[in-house]
């Protein structure tokens, strides 16, 4: 039992201090000097905590067929005449309250976004130091692949992608799977060729460590900055690039609808004068990329030692 403390103790008092090192670190401290990624946190902590919570605080569930009139449809919002509080920034075409729904398509995008990046990070981190570790036919074979794909946009492969496989979350995932890899593989591919090069990999190799182990225990935490630049400012694209999808109706399906796919649904009617039906959705998503795209500009400036 003692021996059972005292390693819970050390754990503890290690816990304490990588957090105080942290708080004292030169990142930390340039992060609470910059307004615009604190800004950009806030804004992406509201959302997740929308996501998470979200559901448990609005008035109704969008997408159960018992909660919602169609007699309340399209209502305005609360502040204009006709609408009222109870649907405070109005309803769509089935009594649907926008705020509702907007706070339940926020769950599908930021998983849409977060997920696809996870995804795409791994695929294209493993193709990228295998290229560039192992090099030869292997580097070129990679290369050529990723060449080809840049040479196309990526929205429209990802709509080529969905066009054949038809609408859904799943076949979504793997279009943005396949077109956020690349960028990935390249960044990695480069930062691999140059530190394979450096003594600590030789002497790896001279003690003969296996290539799994030099890859996995040295080379890749080297190259983990550059990754998590392009993961943070990327989950943003997915999830615009998911909009955009979404708006040309092979994104997801209506029954699982996301803030894209309420953006479609209310421009049908933009210009009959309901214009919060659209409005709305699409200043959330341009709020959430915007928080995140401050955010990634913040650690691109940190983790990059070619900007410093």
């Amino acid at each position: 039992m003692a021996e059972t403390n005292k390693i819970g103790k050390d754990i503890e008092i290690k816990k304490k201090n990588r957090l105080k090192e942290f708080l004292e670190s030169e990142f930390f401290f340039n992060y609470k000097r910059n307004i615009p990624a604190i800004i950009g946190t806030i804004i992406i902590i509201i959302f997740l905590l929308m996501a998470t919570i979200g559901p448990l605080l609005v008035t109704q569930n969008p997408y159960n067929l018992s909660e919602i009139q169609l007699m309340d449809a399209y209502k305005p919002p609360a502040w204009v005449d006709g609408g009222e509080w109870k649907f405070p920034l109005g309803t769509d075409s089935q009594g649907r309250d926008i705020l509702s729904s907007v706070v339940y398509g926020s769950r599908i995008s930021l998983f849409i976004g977060l997920t696809g990046m996870l995804l795409s990070s791994f695929i294209g981190t493993v193709l990228g130091l295998a290229a560039g570790y192992f090099g030869g036919k292997i580097d070129s074979f990679i290369m050529r692949i990723a060449d080809i794909q840049l040479s196309f946009p990526a929205t429209l492969i990802a709509l080529f992608i969905m066009s054949i496989a038809g609408r859904g979350i799943d076949n979504l995932l793997i279009a943005l799977t396949l077109v956020g890899w690349v960028i990935y593989a390249r960044t990695v591919r480069g930062a691999t060729l140059s530190e394979k090069k450096k003594e600590y990999v030789e002497a790896g190799k001279v003690i003969g460590l296996p290539s799994r182990k030099i890859i996995t225990k040295h080379i890749l935490p080297n190259v983990m900055t550059s990754m998590i630049v392009i993961a943070t400012i990327q989950v943003g694209t997915f999830i615009l690039t998911e909009a955009t999808l979404s708006f040309l109706g092979v994104g997801v399906p209506v029954t699982r609808p996301s803030l894209g796919l309420l953006v479609k649904n209310g421009f049908d009617v933009l210009f009959s004068g309901l214009w919060w039906a659209s409005t709305f959705p699409g200043l959330f998503i341009m709020l959430l990329v915007f928080g995140i795209n401050m955010l990634g500009d913040f650690l691109r400036d940190e983790l990059n030692p070619r900007l410093k």
